[in-house]
């Protein structure tokens, strides 16, 4: 998936360099706390400091041998360094490392997430703005119900990626912890305050308590905020798609110069980026559903996650950066058509004012089964006969008996649908509309 919305730097922090420099960074922070405590004499530390590096190569190379990630690197690390390597990873156990290491990769993983979705609400909210007033028909079911606008649909969508923004940065935060607490959480080798100076060196929070690892409702957490936003990602494009058919054709993907849309038929321009992310975001549920597997694991751990979490870390994240650079992209180079709008809004003969004319006569005291009823024969009547529905009201004795015509004419006026958009909008924006 490489190309114009993948971002190299997020490609970058999954690297097997990244890896083994975020358990290195872990590493010197164990070592800079030992020191702290007095534990690692300055000149050793000062050593290790100077000398701490590894190659990928010679790691994978020792792997072979040891069939241990966590060993393989600290032996390639450890001939880096020489004599002074043996207070490397001291007391600690290798979910120390790799958990603290991964809390720091999925936390810069999350930074670059919302920085996308600020992206993404930018548009929408560019785009609320631009059609605020711009009427289209509102569906339920598929079928028209009542008028909304354009502006307004599109507010909706920005307040809802508003609270995807909020639920990450949530889970960002509650993955932002390490452990430093040995082998089953106890701190035998260790100790809290080591813990403590580790953690603040690398910006973690510590983790209350921990077995051997980190417990994975926090992994779980992330994973499924991931995969909630993906869902936003998948209803904001199934609408883009269904207002792109083309008997609807109010929206329309930009279409670039020597673009084609179909092998067979020259004819086409599809939704392609729209039915795209949509497939995309359903991976990232995948995904989700795997970090909630993950929890359950025995005693204080077994490693059945730790396979799964070197295929889902990556993923999710990288799949996420791409869909919200794709989708801001999309959003951005959208077409939106105006008079299709307008002739879908009279593609069904006016019936979307049915309510008004219901109300129209409840306010006249008519009891509502008996108002219903007249109103529904009159629409009936305008889809059966193709004929606009104002035009059937007019001529329906019981109806003129109970509504005037100046009456008639001010429930058929279409603005009515749209007097409160400017509170909803204070309310999503929080700014003063007019």
């Amino acid at each position: 998936m490489i190309d114009r919305y993948s971002r190299p730097e997020m490609a970058a922090l999954w690297t097997m360099e990244a890896r083994f420099g975020s358990w290195l960074e872990v590493e010197l922070a164990v070592c800079e706390a030992w020191a702290k405590l007095g534990v690692i004499p300055q000149a050793e530390l000062g050593e290790i400091r100077a000398k701490a590096a590894f190659d990928v190569a010679r790691i994978l190379e020792i792997e072979e041998k040891t069939r241990h990630d966590v060993i393989a690197f600290l032996t390639a690390v450890e001939e880096k360094v020489g004599p002074a390597a043996r207070f490397i990873h001291l007391g600690c156990t290798s979910s120390d490392i790799v958990d603290t290491a991964n809390a720091l990769l999925l936390v810069r993983a999350g930074k670059m997430i919302l920085a996308d979705i600020d992206k993404v609400l930018a548009v929408l909210k560019d785009m609320a703005m631009a059609h605020k007033d711009q009427l289209c028909m509102g569906r339920t079911h598929g079928i028209h119900a009542e008028p909304t606008s354009f502006g307004l649909k599109m507010a909706g969508f920005y307040a809802e990626f508003a609270r995807h923004k909020e639920r990450f940065i949530a889970a960002v935060e509650n993955i932002r912890v390490g452990k430093i607490s040995g082998a089953v959480g106890t701190y035998a080798h260790l100790s809290p305050e080591l813990e403590a100076h580790a953690c603040e060196i690398l910006g973690l929070a510590v983790d209350p308590v921990s077995t051997q690892i980190v417990q994975r409702d926090r992994h779980a957490h992330y994973f499924t905020s991931l995969a909630l936003l993906g869902g936003g990602v998948e209803r904001l494009c199934t609408e883009l798609r269904h207002l792109q058919r083309t008997e609807v054709l109010e929206v329309e993907e930009g279409f670039a110069k020597g673009q084609k849309g179909s092998s067979a038929m020259p004819h086409k321009k599809n939704p392609i980026s729209a039915e795209n992310l949509c497939g995309l975001s359903r991976l990232l549920r995948t995904n989700a559903i795997a970090s909630m597997e993950n929890m359950p694991l025995w005693h204080e751990r077994d490693i059945s996650h730790s396979s799964v979490e070197r295929v889902i870390m990556p993923d999710s994240t990288i799949l996420a950066d791409y869909i919200l650079n794709r989708l801001a992209g999309l959003l951005k180079n959208l077409r939106v058509i105006p008079e299709n709008m307008a002739r879908n809004l009279d593609s069904s003969f006016g019936l979307f004012y049915s309510q008004r004319v219901l109300v129209g006569l409840l306010d006249q005291g008519l009891p509502r089964q008996q108002a219903y009823e007249m109103v529904q024969a009159a629409a009936m009547r305008s889809w059966d006969q193709r004929r606009p529905f104002r035009d059937e009201v007019l001529g329906d004795v019981e109806i003129r008996k109970i509504l005037s015509l100046e009456t008639l004419e001010r429930l058929f006026d279409p603005c009515y649908y749209l007097r409160h958009i400017s509170t909803v909008y204070q309310r999503v924006f929080g700014e003063k509309q007019g």
